[in-house]
């Protein structure tokens, strides 16, 4: 079976604890996607609270994966521009797909459904986003369409002594 995505869902406690659970899940198997595992709820709750509340003020839209069992599957966070001479691009954050889901094509599903998102919202052109070296991320989302665009050399400190590229990647939209 494959997910059930929904753009701009209501934000209710269901759904708040089921991205937490994801995201520390996420992590704690290695996922890159700002946290170094191992990760408790408690630690990644703050920083989902800030998301939520881009969410709330208009400063983000989320997209969210729901599998079979209606559980939380896979998020993604599009996240515009406040400068005038970058609003015709959106920023794409914490790009998750559960590990129970891994290697079914759920990544590249959340993909093209990020893609169909971000056509959908006026004046938007293009999707930008981050992320860590060293974990062949660039190769993934290279095969969605992205382009590498820009790497910062060791910009990303996981650990003393493991630094890591900070890789941009962009898919123009037209």
């Amino acid at each position: 079976m494959s997910l059930t995505f929904t753009f701009d869902p209501a934000v209710g406690p269901a759904l708040r604890d089921g991205i937490l659970d994801l995201w520390t899940d996420v992590t704690n198997a290695g996922g890159a996607v700002g946290f170094v595992a191992p990760v408790t709820r408690d630690e990644i709750r703050p920083e989902l609270v800030k998301q939520l509340a881009s969410l709330a003020t208009g400063g983000a839209r989320l997209l969210v994966g729901h599998d079979e069992d209606g559980r939380v599957a896979a998020t993604a966070f599009l996240t515009f521009n406040t400068h005038r001479l970058r609003t015709h691009w959106v920023w794409l954050y914490t790009v998750m797909v559960h590990p129970r889901h891994q290697g079914k094509g759920y990544g590249r599903d959340l993909m093209a459904a990020v893609a169909d998102a971000a056509r959908s919202l006026d004046g938007i052109e293009a999707i930008r986003l981050g992320c860590r070296g060293g974990l062949g991320l660039e190769r993934f989302y290279g095969s969605c369409g992205y382009k590498e665009v820009g790497r910062v050399p060791d910009a990303i400190r996981v650990a003393p002594g493991d630094d890591r590229d900070d890789i941009t990647m962009l898919l123009p939209l037209l």
